[in-house]
């Protein structure tokens, strides 16, 4: 007699089969997730805890103190004022690079000799340190032997070298951001030049058919479909933007006019020796680097279907 076997039906007497697991999979994840956990989320619960206590080494113990790191913070003129030196930073670093990132991306698109070589140029800017950044900007925007003042110089166009950082607040962020900027384009540039190659030649020829021109077919079907890649190169440079802190560091030292908050977060904790309120400054730079990617995220990322 014979038993029949129902699909996904155990059979009546027999015993079950338990299911296997493959520990494989988790034993490749673990380290990864074991790194991630250690290197990032530890530090970043102990932060979040750490900034509602008064932490200072010079006079332990520690103590709770509700949000008073907060409102010191509030109340501190140099902490403020990098908040809005800050604020610049991102509006112009962010702008700046995207733009040059979709202009160098087109251009870059396009076939021609030496496209290889330029692309690898154009990368070198990302792969320096900020700190060497700082350092060859330096010999440019310096105001004894700088090659700007030289070049204005020579073209009689300036009598007398000219004092360009820590004169006038607004030049001064504009000229540090102006290197950050040389730092974070080429990023933008491939992140949107891999979304560009991503459209099919057919919508450009089907363009050109209806009689689009060069910018109608720019505005109409390269710029609403490479919406994501320039959404993950504005995230990007406004997180660079608002950490910033080689590039003014080394350009313009400890002044207010070029200040960032995280250069503020450095003198508090380092400096200052109050780590509480440092562990504070650092909840709110990550709070506002959160609202803002997530505010870029919404205002300029559509999903793209070919």
């Amino acid at each position: 007699m014979t038993v029949g076997l129902q699909a996904g039906r155990p059979v009546p007497g027999l015993p079950r089969r338990r299911k296997r697991i493959d520990a494989l999979p988790w034993l490749l994840v673990s380290p990864l997730a074991i790194f991630i956990v250690g290197l990032a989320l530890v530090p970043a619960a102990y932060t979040i805890i750490a900034s509602f206590f008064r932490v200072d080494e010079l006079d332990p113990p520690t103590r709770f103190n509700g949000l008073d790191n907060f409102v010191h913070i509030f109340q501190n003129g140099a902490i403020l004022s990098s908040m809005g030196n800050t604020l610049l930073y991102v509006l112009v670093g962010v702008a700046l690079s995207t733009l040059l990132g979709i202009f160098f991306a087109v251009v870059l698109k396009q076939k021609f000799r030496g496209r290889s070589a330029l692309i690898a140029i154009l990368i070198l800017p990302w792969a320096l340190p900020g700190v060497v950044e700082g350092i060859i900007w330096v010999n440019i925007w310096d105001a004894n032997t700088g090659l700007l003042n030289s070049m204005l110089k020579s073209l009689n166009l300036i009598e007398n070298y000219q004092v360009f950082l820590g004169t006038n607040h607004f030049v001064t962020v504009l000229l540090i951001e102006i290197v950050q900027v040389w730092q974070i384009t080429p990023l933008s540039t491939l992140l949107i030049l891999a979304a560009l190659q991503n459209i099919p030649d057919e919508l450009y020829e089907a363009g050109s058919i209806d009689g689009a021109s060069s910018w109608r077919a720019f505005t109409g079907i390269t710029l609403p479909l490479i919406r994501p890649g320039i959404t993950v190169a504005m995230v990007q440079a406004v997180i660079a933007t608002l950490n910033v802190f080689d590039q003014p560091y080394v350009l313009n030292g400890a002044a207010a006019t070029g200040s960032s908050v995280t250069m503020q977060t450095y003198f508090v904790t380092f400096q200052n020796l109050d780590f509480g309120a440092g562990y504070a400054l650092s909840l709110i730079i990550t709070i506002a680097t959160l609202i803002i990617s997530f505010g870029v995220l919404k205002l300029v990322y559509r999903p793209v279907e070919f």
